[in-house]
């Protein structure tokens, strides 16, 4: 009986929590975007920090990825195709983290620009790459929560769906 009781329970509490899980990954991308859209260029050379593209593509990167994580910020508030947007989302958290890693095994000393202009660090500055790994860390298992239990509350896949 009483495992019953908590499977009903469960079953109540997970829309909540994949809702928290939702709207916190939806700031996290927008604020990230947001700060970038306003200088493409500064985006470009952020990308082209991390020394793994030529200077072209990391032009051409760092003048989507802003536009790619408003998009995929605004698609997770309003609460369209959640299940997509969490992979999507995972995807890119993992290039990010990889990127965090590559750079910090070439002892590279950079901003990984996540919510910055990004670049080379000044002098005497030193990277924070474990924090950030973990940060990136955090917010994939944001975007897990929502691959497993992608029904939220107060979403438009919910109302087209006829959920209340």
């Amino acid at each position: 009986m009483e495992t019953r009781q908590l499977s009903a329970r469960m079953t109540a509490v997970w829309p909540w929590v994949s809702t928290v899980a939702r709207l916190g990954l939806a700031a996290v991308f927008l604020t990230a975007g947001l700060l970038k859209v306003g200088d493409l260029a500064a985006s470009g050379r952020a990308v082209n920090a991390y020394r793994l593209f030529s200077y072209d593509t990391a032009k051409v990167i760092g003048a989507v990825q802003p536009f790619l994580e408003i998009a995929l910020g605004l698609l997770l508030l309003i609460g369209l195709a959640v299940r997509l947007s969490a992979a999507i989302a995972a995807l890119l958290l993992v290039i990010f983290i990889a990127g965090i890693v590559s750079a910090w095994a070439r002892g590279l000393q950079i901003d990984c620009g996540c919510f910055s202009k990004g670049g080379d660090l000044a002098t005497g500055r030193t990277a924070q790459y474990g924090l950030e790994i973990l940060r990136d860390v955090g917010f994939l298992v944001l975007a897990g929560i929502l691959l497993a239990k992608p029904r939220t509350r107060f979403s438009l896949d919910g109302l087209l769906m006829g959920e209340r």
